[in-house]
């Protein structure tokens, strides 16, 4: 999900998510599933070229470009053909979505709500029309504008101002002066001059600062994250972590702050997200759990009431939905997630997605609560996201075919069968066309719950979200970048369709698949420790996951990533099995095509990596784009000319690249080298190596200017050939007395703002106060902001 260059400029990686690649919500441990377009990020998540000047900016890197591509999302015919109490069902469970969303603005960067606060207040009093002709009079240019209104539409997309897909910040396209005199002279400020003035005084440095430590996410010196408190670092997190797990809690729902005792001795703070606070109730569960403990020579305090108000209006909402509830499956899920957001209990939101697992085929799907861990520095912790989406039923039966086929698939990946689980439990797989999606970013496909012992005794749902595909299918010929020109056209005509194979692939057999070999808190182990031989040492299992360990909290900074990277190869694998083509109704030559295409698009992906990759601190920044890389690094070791990467000079005269896939070289060179390493990779998983699993990927993953690559050097050819992304605009849902309507928007930066202008009718002053008071609150474990802002609580 990467971002486009304006004319020299770079955009700033950020975690969006990209449009060719629209990242996945992964399962396996909180790890999403493959992007769009093999290679480009998520969707939603990716700003395109500008042609502004920079100005006076500190560094382009960081700098959204003024033009953005923006595509609206299309939900009509499915949203029309809803009954009147599906679509209530629908309404209320979107309005929990878009509330828990604003937990991520906490979850970012300490200015994050402050801004967010800034802009709401600001485009509530003006439509971005009308703030034109103000922002005009007060010296700015239409290019200055669009900037502006730019980086608004950046930081709703994101819910922050750092990227989504990539974990970088961005900052105003213009001199931060003349954006000043625009918001100090707005409508908002004359009707509330303290308030405004007191959140501009708050963010706006922040807002415009590239200081190194401020220009990623990460723990230490390494970035700024507000999971953490800002004086925690990586041990800090591993101690934490283990503390964790001897208690047999999760890392899901919480945050960590840290401080100093009298006595020398670092006190940690464990929050949990919930909405009761730490008085004694009847929660037997929890409650004993609420105390102070002493672990490995510190202090530790079990808390709960994060983000307490904004679950408030989560939990009303998911009461409201219940009502129309389908099946009793569904009513169980919203009882088991109510008590969850309540009282900070995981086992509940576990509880929750059983229900949910087993509520198959439902005409209004939906999940919500703390998911995906990529933004968390340490791979543990989950942003929150809730999705509300209708089936399209068509599509669906093509995935439904491909489950009934799964079992015999499964046999075809290259581990022995003792490394599969014993059984497995057949998912949902259906298609769907997206009505909301809060968080951060947009996926293409998502493959959940992602808690490994449901994964691997209950099992899990697949979905591909189709109308994010389809905008991320459009592709100009002309913008496609280190492709061969004979390639080009193929590329355009069999991107959608090997995607949608490579979306099912990865999803359904890439995170589906594997066993985690576990010994419980009774001792007993789920495989046989005589007869199950590694085959990679031609032994006897010598590690395994104990008790409360998982996959994620085993494997850490790396789990998310090598589960992507895993799941990405068993796609590329299986694809290659006629069976899997014919299910979606490739035959032929039409079927190496989509071979072909699926093939070059993960190549391709492999070298625009290269973007997400920070050669300061040698360290990847987004988990699908480092597992792509890793696959081109793989291919690329099978030699024989299989896949070449070679610099060029483009037309304009500036570098350039090719990328080659031999595809006559395939199934000959290509499918055993990674049958191999895809062999490796589940093996290294099954047993909870870590030291042979980091030995591994993190050797396929370091990037240098060795040759014949010289990977260094390429990125900076990368970099200067970005390609556009697009921000996703999605409608509304408003309740007009017993009937919801459906709000759309127009595809434009400004169509986006008005979305979210519009988004919180009601209470959209009351939302933003809370932000900025909770903010406040913590704002001392940061060193900024340290102020309470003025006409703040």
């Amino acid at each position: 999900m990467p971002a486009k260059l304006a004319s020299a400029r770079l955009l700033a990686e950020g975690d969006a998510r990209p449009d060719p690649e629209a990242r996945q919500l992964a399962g396996g441990g909180g790890v999403r599933g493959a992007p769009m377009n093999g290679g480009e990020p998520e969707a939603g998540s990716e700003f395109a070229i500008g042609a502004a000047a920079a100005g006076p900016m500190a560094d382009t890197q960081y700098i959204l470009p003024n033009d953005i591509g923006v595509s609206s999302l299309d939900c009509r015919e499915a949203f029309r053909l809803l009954l009147p109490t599906e679509r209530l069902y629908a309404h209320h469970l979107s309005r929990a979505a878009w509330y828990g969303g604003l937990a991520v603005l906490l979850q970012t960067s300490p200015e994050a709500p402050y801004i967010y606060a800034l802009l709401s207040r600001l485009f509530r009093a003006q439509d971005p029309d009308q703030l034109r002709q103000h922002a005009l009079a007060e010296g700015l240019t239409e290019e200055e504008y669009q900037a502006f209104l730019v980086y608004t539409a950046g930081v709703y997309s994101n819910m922050g101002n750092y990227k989504s897909f990539g974990d970088t910040k961005f900052v105003p396209n213009l001199p931060k002066e003349k954006l000043e005199r625009v918001i100090l002279g707005s409508k908002a400020a004359e009707q509330h001059p303290e308030e405004v003035g007191g959140l501009w005084q708050t963010c706006g440095e922040l807002m415009f600062s590239l200081e190194s430590r401020l220009r990623h996410l990460g723990l230490g010196k390494e970035g700024i994250t507000t999971y953490f408190s800002g004086n925690c670092t990586m041990e800090d997190a591993k101690l934490a972590q283990d503390f964790l797990d001897s208690q047999n809690l999760s890392a899901y729902n919480t945050r960590l702050f840290k401080e100093v005792g009298q006595d020398g001795k670092p006190c940690y703070e464990v929050r949990l997200a919930s909405v009761l606070s730490t008085e004694p109730i009847l929660d037997s569960e929890m409650n004993s759990k609420l105390k102070s403990y002493e672990f490995q020579g510190s202090n530790f305090r079990v808390t709960r009431g994060d983000y307490a108000p904004i679950l408030q209006k989560v939990v009303e909402h998911l009461e409201k939905a219940k009502a129309y509830a389908a099946t009793s499956h569904q009513e169980q899920m919203l009882a088991q997630y109510i008590e969850s957001f309540t009282h900070g209990s995981i086992e509940a939101h576990k509880k929750g997605s059983r229900f949910w697992i087993q509520d198959k085929a439902p005409i209004v799907e939906s999940y919500i609560g703390f998911i995906e861990s990529y933004r968390d520095p340490f791979g543990s912790r989950g942003e929150f996201e809730g999705f509300v989406a209708m089936v399209n039923k068509a599509m669906s039966a093509k995935f439904e075919r491909l489950v009934a086929s799964a079992e015999q698939l499964l046999k075809e990946l290259p581990w022995p069968p003792a490394f599969e689980k014993d059984k497995f439990l057949t998912p949902d797989f259906t298609s769907l066309d997206v009505l909301t999606f809060a968080g951060s970013g947009i996926p293409a496909g998502i493959n959940i719950p992602n808690y490994d012992d449901l994964r691997q005794t209950e099992g899990f749902k697949n979905v591909s979200l189709g109308n994010v595909l389809a905008v991320a299918y459009a592709t100009q010929r002309e913008k496609l970048t280190f492709l061969e020109e004979e390639d080009k056209d193929l590329y355009i005509r069999w991107k959608g369709p090997s995607f949608d194979v490579q979306v099912g692939l990865h999803e359904l057999l890439g995170h589906g698949s594997g066993k985690l070999f576990v010994q419980d808190e009774k001792g007993t182990f789920n495989f046989d420790q005589e007869t199950v031989i590694n085959p990679e040492t031609g032994e006897q299992i010598q590690s395994w996951y104990r008790s409360g360990e998982t996959w994620d909290s085993k494997f850490s900074t790396i789990a998310s990533s090598y589960e992507e990277c895993r799941a990405e190869s068993v796609g590329l694998y299986l694809c290659l099995n006629p069976q899997v083509l014919e299910i979606f109704g490739f035959e032929g030559a039409d079927a190496e095509d989509v071979v072909y295409v699926n093939w070059l698009n993960m190549v391709r992906a492999g070298l625009l990596a290269l973007e997400f990759y920070t050669p300061e601190a040698s360290s990847w920044r987004q988990a699908h784009m480092q597992a792509r890389f890793v696959i081109l690094r793989v291919l690329l070791e099978a030699g024989e000319g299989l896949v070449t990467v070679t610099p060029t000079t483009g037309s304009d005269g500036r570098p350039d690249a090719q990328v080659h896939l031999d595809r006559n070289k395939i199934r000959t060179v290509g499918k055993p080298a990674l049958e191999r390493f895809l062999r490796r990779l589940q093996v290294l998983k099954s047993t909870g190596d870590v030291a042979g699993g980091r030995a591994l990927y993190e050797g396929y993953a370091a990037v240098t200017d060795a040759p014949p690559e010289c990977f260094l050097s390429l990125r900076d050819t990368v970099l200067l050939r970005k390609e556009a992304r697009k921000l996703i605009v999605q409608p509304n849902t408003r309740l007009e007395g017993s009937e919801v309507q459906l709000l759309e928007y127009e595809a434009s930066a400004a169509g986006l703002i008005r979305s979210f202008s519009e988004r919180f009718p009601e209470d959209g002053p009351e939302l933003e106060e809370i932000l900025t008071q909770l903010a406040t609150a913590d704002a001392r474990f940061w060193k900024c902001p340290s102020e309470t802002p003025s006409g703040q609580a």
